[in-house]
């Protein structure tokens, strides 16, 4: 299902890049300097889309969110049901057992209802590290 991965490492100090040059079929992109997470998951989204990708998905590296919804969220996409997919943390009723900090989760739940309320939407999670894009989308955005 995974053609190739692209690996984005913003300016680390640990082994990220060392060990992701030995990885079958993935890109490795380095930034000299840090650009944020934004800026991070901007490069992913480009390089990707250069790449050929027809559908992209980012699975943010902090271990909380499990690899094996990749296919699923893959084929929402790839059949035509949904342009965008993102996972949550929140719907499995498990975030802080994966790892979130209370004062994260906190601020996450707090920002998610604002922006819920402001934007009328229903998301359980606006800040999700685990998201799935078609290819067109992120071209047009």
């Amino acid at each position: 299902m995974v053609d190739r991965v692209v690996i984005v490492d913003d300016a680390s100090r640990d082994r990220t890049v060392e060990i992701a040059r030995d990885l079958p079929n993935s890109r490795v992109v380095v930034h000299e300097q840090n650009l944020g997470y934004g800026g991070n998951q901007k490069t992913c989204y480009r390089v990707a889309c250069e790449e050929g990708a027809d559908i992209v998905i980012m699975v943010h590296p902090d271990y909380q969110y499990t690899p094996s919804l990749i296919p699923p969220m893959a084929s929402l996409i790839s059949k035509g049901t949904y342009p965008c997919v993102m996972g949550s943390r929140i719907l499995g009723g498990r975030a802080l057992e994966g790892g979130m900090p209370l004062w994260r989760y906190v601020s996450n739940r707090f920002l998610t209802a604002v922006l819920n309320l402001a934007m009328g939407s229903k998301l359980s999670e606006f800040h999700s590290g685990y998201r799935a894009f078609s290819a067109q989308l992120l071209r047009s955005l």
